[in-house]
């Protein structure tokens, strides 16, 4: 219970600040909002390739890691190839990672018969309940699973931004990591939403 209180009133003060920040880090200090594309690490967030293959393939170490879901399920990102997915590292204090979740609830209902899959990473040491409640109150409809120490470390590689959530990578339907984007913010969000449409309906 201690917990839990302690956790709401770090909500209530990030919501507070939320305004003015794009992203949290575990100790709150640094906020950092960008868009990166990993095909192109020259290119500046406005251009976006539209050639498949100058998409680099997602790391082997991202593509096989164990990943426990929700309802104690487990599988691999490989697994799941031929979909297009959303991989977003969160945690329940995070003020922008809810700030964005409406627009991946209605993203995830858009395209949810086309091949597309958003996975929501836990990134904290919360309890099947306290995320279970979280899901009920945020009434998330995507896959909620937990992101062990090395995939996350993974990940942080891939986005060169150590601890800032929230954390979205696109993996098309190939395999390839068509984008990273670190931060919150509409700005990031509707990025974001531009690749994900496009990423979807291509031929």
């Amino acid at each position: 219970m201690k917990n839990l209180l302690t956790k709401t009133i770090w909500f209530i003060l990030l919501c507070v600040v939320s305004f003015n920040l794009n992203g949290c880090t575990n100790s709150a200090s640094t906020q950092k909002s960008s868009v990166e594309n990993t095909g192109s690490p020259s290119s500046n967030e406005s251009k976006i390739e539209t050639k498949i293959n100058n998409f680099p393939p997602a790391p082997v170490a991202v593509m096989t890691a164990d990943i426990r879901a929700l309802d104690e399920s487990t599988f691999k990102i490989e697994d799941k190839k031929g979909k297009i997915l959303l991989l977003n590292l969160w945690a329940t204090w995070c003020g922008p990672c809810r700030a964005e979740m409406p627009e991946l609830v209605a993203m995830q209902e858009k395209y949810k018969d086309q091949n597309f899959e958003i996975i929501g990473l836990n990134s904290d040491d919360e309890s099947p309940e306290e995320i279970k409640a979280f899901v009920e109150t945020m009434k998330l409809n995507y896959t909620i699973a937990w992101s062990d120490p090395k995939l996350i470390g993974e990940l942080f590689k891939l986005s060169k931004a150590n601890s800032a959530i929230p954390q979205t990578f696109l993996i098309d339907r190939e395999g390839h990591l068509r984008g990273v984007f670190v931060g919150g913010g509409a700005k990031v969000v509707n990025q974001l939403k531009e690749l994900v449409d496009k990423t979807v309906n291509e031929s």
